[in-house]
């Protein structure tokens, strides 16, 4: 299991000293929204990229 305090303060650690809260806030958003989708890729939850591509019309 992940400690989510040791994790935030490695984040923090890593920004600029100059960060605002809203580079913190992103940090933090892009984290999740990785860890999300690799869950969302080990429990198999994937679309293909050709059915991305015929749902918004895009080609091939």
């Amino acid at each position: 299991m992940v400690n989510i305090k040791e994790e935030a303060r490695k984040l923090i650690d890593k920004l600029p000293e100059n960060s605002t809260w809203d580079d913190l806030m992103y940090q933090i958003y892009v984290r999740q929204a990785i860890e999300a989708g690799l869950a969302d890729s080990k429990a198999g939850r994937v679309t293909s990229v050709q059915d991305v591509r015929k749902k918004f019309g895009l080609p091939e």
